[in-house]
């Protein structure tokens, strides 16, 4: 679903993301795992539009998008739940919703607010809140659903548990295996290691902007290198 070939990316003369590849296909949960500065966040960036890459190929659904722009990305379905959440501070609950799903008609953008109220019955509780006072694992509910307005067949989840309590990680986990499970497919950047590597099908190890391992979850799980890394074993 998700082809990325050999990428290379700057900030300024700085060379973040050095050569990568990697692949997600249909119905998988793929998750990069790494420390903060290797590159994660600026390769889902980078996939969605909002950073080019000076070489290299980017495709989805066989098509090359490697200077599409991104709002042309996810009208194609591929969402970006970006680090920090980024909601709409002061606008309501359900205003964020409708942001979400600017690109289809009112019909739908009601039909699929419905659909995320099923799946986030907390955040319909707070539908006519500020999105601002909700508490930080409701804004990453409302991100998620806020993803979810525009039907992807693909999301990218950049850090969906940093700064949640331990109860709520195990939350927005369980939804993100929910959202698989009824056929979305999801690529996760997470420092939380071994939830990611919890839930994923596969995984890829970044240090300094290289991909230096790359296995099945559960492989990577029980691995030395990465025990010692990224476990705390």
């Amino acid at each position: 679903m998700l082809k990325v070939e050999n990428i290379n990316v700057y900030y300024g003369s700085i060379h973040a993301v050095k050569n990568i590849s990697f692949e997600v296909g249909e119905g998988e949960i793929v998750t990069l795992i790494g420390a903060n500065g290797a590159g994660k966040s600026t390769i889902l960036k980078t996939i969605s539009g909002l950073l080019r890459c000076k070489s290299g190929k980017i495709s989805f659904m066989d098509k090359d998008i490697s200077s599409t722009e991104a709002y042309e990305i996810t009208q194609r379905g591929l969402s970006h739940v970006p680090e920090g959440r980024r909601i709409f501070q002061q606008l309501t609950v359900e205003e964020n919703l409708e942001m979400g799903g600017y690109m289809r008609s009112k019909e739908e953008i009601r039909e699929t607010i419905e659909n995320v109220y099923k799946k986030f019955p907390r955040i319909k509780e707070r539908k006519n809140q500020i999105a601002g006072t909700l508490s930080g694992g409701e804004q990453q509910m409302l991100a998620i659903g806020r993803s979810l307005m525009s039907h992807p067949r693909l999301v990218m989840m950049d850090e969906p548990s940093m700064g949640l309590a331990p109860v709520l990680v195990q939350q927005i986990f369980d939804i993100i295996q929910e959202l698989n499970e009824a056929g979305t497919t999801i690529l996760l950047v997470e420092q939380n290691a071994l939830m990611a590597l919890s839930i994923a099908h596969r995984g890829y190890v970044l240090e300094t902007g290289k991909i230096v391992l790359s296995s099945n979850a559960k492989e990577l799980l029980n691995n030395d290198e990465v025990k010692k890394a990224y476990l705390g074993g």
